[in-house]
């Protein structure tokens, strides 16, 4: 059992954002969707577990607590781990918390944490290639997002950042078949000129950009040689459709202005709530049916096993573990 003493508090940092942001862009089209919803609450997620990770290894190196990065891998493939402590992977489960309401009880009364619902989903606690020695580790990212329209205006007027998306559809992002797009064509319907950013990956699955300069009405082609596209980025926000089509695919794309989407998170801090060992949580953790109420979702969308966060083991514990691990390695 833990005390809400036992939490850990790291700052949180736009570059967090900057870099989840990067990450979520690239690993969009293969990143398993298991939580369902918009592209863009989606997008966050990720943004937000990046950040967790960052943070997380920051506070490691800041505390001089031996640790490795090694299951660090390609943004076409899964994570074989977050970090490694005494040779353990270390997987962090991170979960964003949104909703002003809820960020402000948290601020006041972060003791509220301690009967939230460390989740699981099945698929993964159930998993032949993970070890019963991995280890689970539970943070909460408290931050803003901004979900629709008039929160992203709120959010410009207020002098915010942003990162505009437009997540292509599966024909794009993930062809069936491996080959040139050709040559993309893009077009602004409106003034005033929109910058957009087109991101996808190469003959070589690498994964390249271009930026084009959008005049209202002109028909603009793009110079790298595309095999996929995940998305486009815009600083601003675009007052009509863009169109882009691609020799190969045939039937152009158009996107209205109300399907862009903010994926910044305004980050307030990131809390680093406990760990478990998987096979223990395996053995202690009650299931939790698919379509249950948590304090985090008004309903799962998928089937986990859960135990309160007052039954984790504090972080503090595990960091004196992993000094003594580093001397019986």
């Amino acid at each position: 059992m833990q005390i809400e003493d036992d939490f850990i508090h790291l700052a949180y940092t736009p570059d967090m954002t900057q870099a989840g942001i990067q990450y979520a862009c690239r690993s969009l089209a293969y990143t398993y969707d298991r939580m369902g919803g918009s592209p863009f609450e989606r997008m966050r997620r990720i943004v937000a577990g990046k950040a967790v990770e960052l943070a997380f290894r920051r506070h490691l190196s800041s505390q001089d607590i031996p640790h490795d990065n090694l299951g660090a891998t390609h943004f076409t493939e899964p994570d074989h781990y977050d970090v490694a402590l005494g040779g353990r992977r270390c997987d962090l489960k991170s979960f964003l918390i949104f909703h002003k309401s809820k960020i402000s009880r948290l601020r006041q009364y972060p003791g509220l944490l301690l009967q939230a619902a460390a989740l699981v989903p099945d698929d993964q606690l159930f998993a032949e290639h993970h070890s019963d020695q991995d280890l689970y580790i539970f943070a909460f990212v408290l931050a803003l997002v901004t979900p629709d329209f008039d929160t992203l205006q709120q959010a410009r007027q207020a002098g915010q950042p942003v990162h505009l998306v437009l997540p292509l559809p599966a024909a794009w992002a993930q062809p069936e078949t491996w080959a040139p797009l050709g040559r993309l064509a893009l077009k602004n319907e409106l003034a005033p000129e929109v910058t957009v950013e087109l991101g996808g990956q190469d003959s070589q699955h690498g994964f390249i950009t271009e930026s084009l300069q959008l005049p209202p009405g002109r028909r603009i082609q793009s110079n790298r040689d595309f095999h996929s596209l995940a998305y486009l980025h815009a600083p601003e926000l675009p007052a009509g459709r863009v169109g882009i089509s691609a020799p190969r695919l045939g039937e152009a794309h158009l996107a209205a202005t109300g399907e862009w989407g903010n994926i910044w998170v305004y980050g307030i801090e990131t809390v680093l709530a406990g760990w478990m060992r998987r096979g223990d949580f395996r053995q202690h953790a009650k299931r939790l049916p698919q379509g249950s109420r948590t304090f985090l979702y008004p309903r799962t969308r998928t089937p986990n096993r859960w135990l309160p966060v007052a039954q984790l083991h504090p972080m503090q514990e595990l960091f004196e573990y992993t000094r003594r691990w580093k001397h019986s390695l």
